[in-house]
């Protein structure tokens, strides 16, 4: 069994909502929803000045021409949205039949901070406390927290190695504080 990974589909610029559409009604009417999970058009607010003064305020497509897919790529899922009117083609298939490739974390998970589908974790530790590395090569050592990315939610903690202070990244879920 495939896992959940979200892709990318390409579609004609201008016609994402109605892909979107197409795609919710065909993984209704053709009972794909234990199959393909979500479908996204990533949008942000975009606020303009007018020259008369006036703000107007504006949905605009983050990705022009690009539909997102929360989905278990099986064959039968994969033709579904395949054969949807308006698809292109998957982002990351070369075509004749191949599958596409997911989206590494990495990429998807600012994306869907941004659009509010997943939360950022919080993180209690500052800037020269004391943390216990949970995981990894280094657990149970104690470490002094250098620098914090809450962006890539990763946490630059020095250990003591070999006598001096190496730098060592971890993610927020790596370190519990002393």
């Amino acid at each position: 069994m495939e896992e959940r990974r979200w892709y990318i589909v390409q579609t004609y610029s201008g016609f994402e909502n109605s892909v979107k559409l197409n795609l919710e009604r065909r993984i209704e009417s053709m009972q794909m929803e234990d199959r393909i999970f979500q479908v996204m058009i990533p949008e942000e607010l975009k606020v303009e000045k007018k020259a008369d003064g006036t703000i107007k305020e504006k949905m605009v497509k983050t990705f022009p021409g690009y539909v997102f897919l929360e989905m278990e790529v099986t064959d039968d899922s994969w033709f579904v949205v395949r054969n949807t009117p308006g698809v292109t083609g998957f982002l990351g298939s070369s075509g004749g039949g191949t599958k596409p490739v997911p989206l590494p974390a990495e990429e998807i998970n600012p994306i869907l901070k941004k659009c509010g589908l997943m939360e950022t974790p919080t993180i209690n530790v500052e800037i020269g406390e004391k943390v216990r590395v949970a995981t990894g090569p280094f657990l149970n050592q104690i470490g002094t927290v250098d620098s914090i990315d809450f962006e890539k939610q990763e946490i630059t903690v020095l250990v003591d190695m070999f006598g001096r202070q190496t730098p060592v990244e971890l993610g927020f879920e790596d370190i519990e504080k002393v």
